[in-house]
């Protein structure tokens, strides 16, 4: 595993954050279905983020890339459904929403990077 890979450290403090914010959400504000779709896609993110570092070949390493970007922009979809039903404030929202977003547009660049490298290389 390289070192301060940036992608990495991210998307696992991001999960953390999505773990806590679920905790959150079903303890307190006694929310579970949002909540858990919530949980599942925010969490996702790193795991396939993970599962793409060990993939077989550059288009597996890809398509992993390509799924945990997709799980970004859902969990984005949750975090704004919440804050829409009052589930969030404001603060709460804009928070995560930045770092989705971050985590998005770094995405977004390595999806852009290996698909000019694929390109190169057939």
């Amino acid at each position: 595993m390289k070192q301060n890979n940036i992608i990495q450290e991210k998307s696992f403090a991001f999960a953390i954050r999505i773990v806590k914010l679920y905790k959150y959400l079903s303890e307190e504000k006694k929310e579970f279905v949002m909540s858990k779709q919530l949980l599942r896609c925010g969490t996702s993110i790193g795991a396939n983020i993970e599962e793409s570092i060990g993939g077989q070949s550059d288009k597996d390493f890809l398509s992993k890339l390509s799924i945990s970007y997709k799980e970004a922009r859902e969990t984005m979809y949750w975090i704004k459904l919440l804050l829409a039903t009052d589930y969030l404030n404001q603060e709460q929202a804009e928070s995560m929403l930045k770092d989705a977003e971050e985590i998005c547009k770094i995405l977004g660049k390595i999806q852009i990077t290996m698909k000019d490298k694929l390109k190169i290389t057939n």
